[in-house]
């Protein structure tokens, strides 16, 4: 299983909602750079990077910055945020990143999305599909939490044969530190067994790893637990194996 770290960017700082509230928003560091250069030397070879003023905005709003973190990390880069069409996805690669997420725009304009995979293939882009539980279904949200699509996860998955690569995240469990919900991982792994599941929110200990890749998910999202000290990279690096 692959760990990434995730680091949270809102204009250039390291920072962590509490289940996507931007009021909820606590501020770790204003040096990415460094932060990456930390994850490297825990033996990371990936990281998640999400712009919070592009999700926020609807179009990525640090590509700069971003652009600047890939040169100069040897990690590989994930990076999320309000990525809405073909431009952005290959403006972002442009810059060496190496894989693109894209959430909202499949479950708005499947038909686009669809191009996206076509066009840049299922390697270099993450079909990002964050849920809120109802019971035992796994309802869609988009635009940053904010709108419920009313479609589950398995109606929306099941529109992209093509995708490889998929990162669930259980909105109430995220940032709070609660443990991964593993019966949806579980639920995912089972159904849709060709793709490889990454999975975010609430890990909150060592343990909480070991049990997501038992669960079969292929990579985890890890971002509060590291930034407040609960373990380290390198610990987290060596849970995953």
């Amino acid at each position: 299983m692959i760990l990434y770290p995730a680091i949270d960017l809102i204009e250039g700082q390291c920072v962590r909602l509490a289940q996507g509230d931007f009021n909820c928003a606590t501020i770790y560091s204003d040096d990415p750079a460094a932060a990456l250069a930390g994850f490297t030397e825990g033996g990371a070879e990936w990281a998640h990077i999400v712009d919070l003023d592009g999700a926020r905005a609807g179009a990525p709003k640090q590509h700069e910055l971003l652009g600047a973190l890939a040169g100069g990390s040897p990690l590989k880069l994930q990076v999320a945020g309000g990525v809405r069409s073909s431009d952005h996805v290959a403006s972002l690669l442009g810059t060496g990143i190496s894989r693109v997420v894209v959430g909202s725009l499949a479950v708005a304009k499947p038909n686009a999305f669809r191009a996206l995979l076509d066009r840049f293939g299922p390697e270099r882009l993450t079909l990002a599909l964050d849920v809120r539980l109802d019971g035992s279904q796994a309802l869609v949200a988009t635009d940053g939490w904010t709108e419920a699509s009313g479609r589950t996860l398995d109606e929306v998955l099941g529109e992209f044969p093509a995708v490889r690569h998929l990162l669930v995240t259980d909105i109430g469990r995220d940032g709070m530190l609660t443990g991964p919900n593993l019966p949806l991982i579980e639920s995912i792994v089972a159904r849709w067994p060709h793709v490889a599941l990454q999975a975010s929110g609430g890990v909150a200990q060592l343990d909480d790893l070991e049990a997501l890749r038992q669960a079969g998910a292929r990579g985890a999202i890890v971002g509060k637990a590291l930034w407040e000290g609960r373990f380290n990279v390198a610990e987290a690096v060596n849970a995953c194996r």
